[in-house]
């Protein structure tokens, strides 16, 4: 009996190699999107790559987790005015998210006041904390462009710091953003801005801020 012919067998048999699968490209694994890599934010690659060194020369840090850094950020408007007229308060939250690229949340009262028509619950103002990746974002663009269109800027007050190196700054009007388009603003109002940090004390936190380029006064 005449043995099948083994190499018509296995060419029969022979079966097509799937296509290999590429794995992740680069950039996504490190977390950008396909069509490039993710860039950090200008300010964050700052600290890591200059203020961490000069502060740990300055305090004489022995480890990178005694370093202080932010933590987060918060943006808080007090509309009274919404109180006679709630679009002006509907004209903040827009404003503010316009300027934090994030959804702000609506403030209301704790407790009525019956001397300025106040209810318990009632709205009056709006607020924002921003961190991460938006929190250095904003903070670049308040000193890099905000500050400085202030009408004879001469820097922010070195004092406003709470003991514990957090930072407060209170702005007159939002009109100093960029972002904020003069003939689309309804009322002009100021803002505060709380910068938590994670530093013991004051001087800690001043340094921070300080080496990042918040322009103190003299």
């Amino acid at each position: 009996m005449a043995k099948p012919d083994k190499r018509a067998q296995d060419k029969g048999s022979a079966k097509k190699t799937p296509p290999k699968k590429e794995g992740p490209r680069a950039e996504q694994v490190a977390g950008g999107s396909p069509s490039g890599p993710t860039v950090p934010p200008r300010l964050k690659e700052t600290y890591q790559r200059q203020v961490v060194a000069a502060l740990m020369k300055e305090f004489g840090y022995k480890n990178l987790m005694q370093v202080p850094k932010l933590d987060h950020i918060v943006l808080n408007v007090g509309m009274g005015e919404a109180i006679q007229n709630v679009k002006l308060l509907e004209g903040a939250v827009g404003e503010l998210s316009v300027i934090s690229g994030q959804k702000p949340v609506t403030t209301r009262a704790k407790k009525a006041i019956a001397g300025f028509k106040l209810r318990q619950g009632m709205p009056i103002g709006t607020k924002v904390t921003l961190r991460s990746r938006r929190m250095y974002e904003f903070l670049d663009r308040l000193m890099a462009l905000a500050l400085p269109r202030i009408r004879d800027f001469r820097g922010v007050s070195p004092k406003s710091f709470d003991g514990r190196g957090n930072y407060t700054l209170g702005l007159k009007e939002q009109l100093i953003f960029p972002e904020i388009q003069y003939d689309s603003v309804a009322s002009i109002h100021g803002m505060d801005i709380t910068i938590v940090t994670t530093a013991k004390t004051n001087d800690e936190g001043k340094a921070l801020l300080r080496h990042l380029g918040m322009p103190f006064r003299a």
